[in-house]
């Protein structure tokens, strides 16, 4: 395992400066506990204190071999029969590193290893304290292994979970590019083919009026092609893409309405209240939801006329698009259209109803409030 891989200079500088912590401590405090004890520690000790802390400095780039190193220093130093001090706290650390940093497993063996070592001064050594003395002993390597252990549990699952929300932001984005690309293709070809089928039926007869649909074809192309580029050129955030074309929003609605009216279902535009420059997601849903539903009229409704109404108010937009057709019939895959709006106008704190409207047709209504969308 590389331990390289994550460790930068701040790692390295507080793993340092502990290590002088922990020296400096073990230098001014071996003396004491031993004194404490009725032990005389001798100038003996301070070598191993000094390696068992300095070894530290290096401890989560080389954990197994710090503990290694550490373990060594303390079991000779409790073997000759200094007093518990404050080596022990470089002994905790190291145990406290590898829990933390290195697979369970390992980390198991690892602990395992080094407290059946610090435990050979209680059977050993120039005064064993005896059996007695296991229980502190083994605290020292239970202790910081399950504080090490939680530690790492925590951080795993903080890394899972941020790989998680990754996940659902990703899918979240490819369902709105298939939304966006549904809307503009599916608009785009269903105009397409009623003017196709338009000049079908006008081809033999009245050659110079299907020449008419066959130009309208080619402009709703060109136009489907124009949208879909730039709904996917701001997926992409393609900073050497031609920005100039518009996104999609109501100021195109002119152009809609002329590409429905050339496949044949006549579209009237009423807009009232004071306008004003609506946020970006709020233009583009309200755009959306009156091109699926005049994407709708011109595939279900039969020969109809539609309405388009949109109100602005001071804390929002709404709009009612409504058709003099026969309404969408059953059929797979029918009501797409209207999930896909649905979820574009709730998530943004809207309300969306479609149904068949009072007076015969089909009537699509969506309130989307500005406030709530900034």
């Amino acid at each position: 395992m590389d331990r390289d891989r994550g460790i930068g200079w701040s790692d390295q500088i507080y793993d340092a400066v502990v290590a002088l912590v922990l020296l400096g401590i073990g230098l001014v405090g071996t003396a004491p506990a031993g004194a404490n004890e009725g032990i005389d520690t001798g100038r003996a000790t301070y070598p191993l204190v000094a390696v068992a802390a300095l070894a530290l400095a290096v401890r989560r780039r080389w954990p197994l071999a710090t503990l290694a190193v550490v373990t060594a220093a303390t079991t000779a130093y409790l073997v000759l029969g200094y007093p518990y001090g404050p080596i022990l706290f470089s002994f905790l650390v190291a145990v406290y590193t590898v829990a933390a940093y290195l697979p369970l497993r390992t980390a198991a063996v690892a602990g395992g290893v080094a407290l059946a070592a610090l435990l050979l001064h209680v059977v050993v050594g120039v005064r064993p304290p005896g059996l007695l003395g296991a229980m502190p002993a083994a605290a020292w390597v239970v202790v910081p292994f399950a504080i090490g252990t939680t530690v790492r549990l925590v951080r795993e699952n903080a890394a899972r979970g941020r790989v998680d929300e990754a996940r659902r932001l990703a899918d979240a984005e490819r369902l709105r590019v298939a939304r966006e690309v549904h809307d503009v293709v599916g608009h785009g070809l269903a105009a397409i083919h009623m003017q196709a089928e338009i000049a079908l039926h006008l081809l033999a007869r009245k050659p110079e009026q299907a020449e008419v649909a066959l130009t309208a074809i080619s402009r709703t192309s060109k136009e489907a092609l124009d949208e879909l580029r730039v709904t996917l050129t701001v997926v992409r955030r393609d900073e050497a893409a031609d920005d100039r074309a518009p996104a999609p929003g109501l100021a195109q609605l002119p152009q809609l309405r002329d590409r429905l009216a050339g496949a044949g279902v006549p579209v009237t535009v009423e807009v009232t209240g004071e306008l004003r420059a609506l946020p970006v997601a709020v233009d583009l849903a309200a755009y959306r939801v009156v091109q699926e539903s005049l994407t709708n009229v011109l595939r279900h409704a039969g020969p109809a006329t539609a309405t388009v109404r949109l109100r602005h108010t001071p804390t929002g937009v709404e709009i009612e698009v409504t058709d003099t057709g026969r309404g969408p019939a059953p059929g797979p895959g029918v009501g797409y259209g209207l999930a896909g709006m649905r979820e574009r106008v709730t998530a943004l704190g809207g309300t969306f109803t479609a149904g068949p409207a009072p007076c015969g047709g089909f009537r699509v209504s969506a309130t989307l409030p500005v406030e709530e969308a900034q």
